[in-house]
């Protein structure tokens, strides 16, 4: 069977597993859904609800890294998995504390006793760490993109959008320009394209 992906197009998790499925070149039948409108079939592949999900003959990868892991383990022509062991500690960050903090900024009316501006600043201090090691490069470890970029992106992206204002006056200045060069990218526009809601009688709509 062709792998089939499920997919809510603007969640950050859901982009990182499209990014590397699209470097990878896999063929996959891309279902989009409603998050609001959960279909059986898609509750059936994902127990707990939540984007993105890969189904495969075999088995099912429930979470966003480990489908990341699967494209990028059948093919990897952009060499995105040869990073030092920094970017899977970043990468860990990324989806831990600063995910948390970033959750609590955004969505700071849902949680109780979340400050936005106390956790902003706790997001800001992961980037400045991640500005550090870019340096003078383009991404994180050189002049091209590694697995740790691809990984990460998508939530500096949602950070940054709650305020893009305060976002660019007060991000480290490399964040800023690694976002802009990210959001102007090929790849970025390629995995954001719009798809039909999937439905049970709909088409297949293969990539």
């Amino acid at each position: 069977m062709t792998p089939i992906l499920w997919s809510f197009r603007r969640c950050p998790y859901a982009m990182r597993a499209r990014l590397a499925i699209a470097s990878a070149g896999v063929a996959i039948e891309h279902r989009e859904i409603l998050l609001r409108d959960k279909p059986h079939a898609f509750l059936t592949a994902s127990p707990e609800g939540t984007v993105p999900v890969v189904q495969t003959a075999e088995q099912s990868y429930v979470h966003s890294y480990d489908i990341m892991l699967w494209a990028l383990g059948q093919n990897d022509p952009e060499n995105l998995l040869d990073q030092p062991a920094i970017g899977t500690e970043l990468t860990i960050a990324a989806d831990g504390p600063f995910k948390i903090a970033l959750d609590r900024y955004k969505y700071h009316v849902r949680i109780d006793g979340a400050e936005p501006k106390v956790e902003r600043q706790k997001a800001l201090a992961f980037l400045q760490i991640l500005a550090t090691q870019m340096g003078k490069n383009a991404w994180l470890f050189g002049a091209t993109p590694r697995l740790a970029d691809l990984a990460i992106l998508p939530f500096v992206r949602q950070f940054a959008h709650v305020d893009i204002d305060w976002f660019n006056a007060t991000a480290p200045r490399e964040i800023c320009l690694w976002l802009d060069r990210f959001k102007a990218s090929d790849r970025f526009a390629a995995i954001m394209k719009k798809h039909p809601i999937w439905s049970p009688e709909a088409p297949c709509q293969r990539q």
